[in-house]
């Protein structure tokens, strides 16, 4: 079987080839990608290359597959796996294996660190330990880029499950957020704060006010559309969109929405040291940090008040990535409805991945979601109705996420799979 695959050999060096993969072995798994989340942690291991902590160090000689974010279907089943696993079956992965044996130890992760497997390819090979580790998951919801977005939402589920909180005089961590208590996401209009914000609104324990703050308006004006707060307001939610950018002292005014009091809980979705300072000084007592957004550099450092630390019980929690457990619940939360295409705005094909994961921090939007078997620029969704001027399938495209408040769609998703150029041999 042939694959098309974009491929790491070192620093700002991806290719687009197509090589043969070898027969699979009794303990593998063949399957075909649909479609891959390009994630901003594909651009800091394309930048980092082989001295990031995921990639194995002779990539020049042997390189990997990047992106961790997909979604496909099985295609050839090995015979070990014939009882648990079949030809069809609808899958995403959890990349973050925890699997010492790898090639890199246990930070292996597909689409950082394996030959065969990633994806931004069109087939790949699963080896043993994803099925050993039950990491290979079955989908059996509509489409497939809500599977692609389970990655991404297993990382907020994993965030917001490690929070944690205690009681005087005992050293019990009662982990999760605190219910009815005050939540704050900093940073958080972003595709990443809108997995949280979706996370949040959700599930069965819920903050009782919630801000997201950001220094865009337009991004919190999206935001604001997607999860309106006269909806979070039926299940009890306060939930405030708040623009920073004009504040003459941002503490002040976010500490006075909860009374002075300050908030139980408070993730920081930006790598920024203002941002990070902010949340250690708008904690209540016993409130807990969480610094969700992974720096690229390795000197990131900001200050924290230690006096609070001691006297005020403050403390910091950070996760990277989320567990298979979050994976599972990020899954059965969109079987059951949960709709994660608020946090796509580009589509593209396999022939836009070198360009948009070299210089993603600099595309404005959310979520870039590429179909493997296609050949399209990267696009906003925004633009479909301009380029739908000359391009019937943009047109039509167009049209269907109109009828979906201008999100992407299973409809949408159809239709491109059907209609849109194929990639050359």
């Amino acid at each position: 079987m042939k694959t098309k695959a974009i491929r790491l050999y070192g620093k700002n060096d991806l290719r687009m080839e197509e090589f043969e993969l070898p027969q699979i072995k009794d303990d593998e798994i063949l399957a075909k990608v649909v479609c891959d989340s390009i994630c901003m942690s594909s651009y800091k291991a394309t930048h980092e290359a082989d001295v990031h902590k995921r990639v194995p160090r002779n990539i020049a000689e042997q390189p990997v597959i990047i992106g961790h974010e997909f979604s496909g279907e099985l295609v050839e089943v090995g015979a070990r796996w014939k009882d648990q696993f079949s030809p069809g079956d609808k899958f995403s992965i959890q990349p973050a294996l925890n699997y010492e044996n790898g090639p890199v130890g246990a930070l292996s992760a597909p689409g950082y660190s394996y030959e065969f497997i990633g994806g931004d390819a069109t087939y790949v090979i699963i080896p043993r330990e994803v099925m050993e580790l039950n990491c290979l998951l079955k989908y059996t919801g509509e489409g497939f880029f809500p599977a692609s977005l389970s990655e991404p939402l297993s990382c907020v589920i994993g965030a917001v499950h490690a929070n944690y909180h205690t009681s005087p005089g005992s050293y019990i961590h009662k982990m999760d957020i605190v219910e009815g208590g005050a939540l704050a996401i900093l940073a958080g209009a972003g595709p990443m704060g809108m997995a949280a914000i979706e996370y949040l609104l959700h599930r069965n324990r819920k903050p009782g006010l919630m801000i997201v703050t950001d220094i865009d308006q337009d991004r919190l004006d999206r935001a604001a559309m997607l999860c309106p707060v006269e909806e979070a307001a039926k299940d009890g939610i306060d939930l405030r969109y708040i623009n920073t950018a004009g504040m003459k002292d941002v503490v002040a005014e976010l500490r006075a929405l909860t009374g002075g009091k300050g908030y139980n809980d408070v993730f920081v979705f930006a790598p920024v040291t203002p941002v990070v300072e902010q949340a250690d000084a708008i904690l209540s007592h016993d409130g807990c940090l969480n610094f969700f957004a992974g720096p690229a550099n390795p000197e990131f450092r900001a200050s924290l008040n230690f006096y609070n630390v001691h006297y005020a019980a403050t403390h910091v929690a950070a996760t990277s990535g989320g567990n298979t457990s979050d994976m599972v619940e990020a899954l059965d939360l969109m079987c059951k409805g949960l709709n994660p295409a608020g946090l796509v705005t580009h589509i593209g094909g396999l022939n836009a991945v070198i360009d948009t994961t070299m210089h993603l921090p600099q595309i404005p939007g959310g979520k870039k979601l590429i179909y493997t078997h296609i050949d399209m620029p990267l696009t906003p969704i925004a633009d479909f109705a301009q380029k739908g001027e000359t391009n019937p399938v943009f047109k039509h495209l167009h049209a269907l996420c109109e009828s979906n408040r201008g999100l992407w769609s299973v409809e949408a998703e159809n239709y491109l799979l059907a209609n849109a150029d194929k990639l050359s041999d």
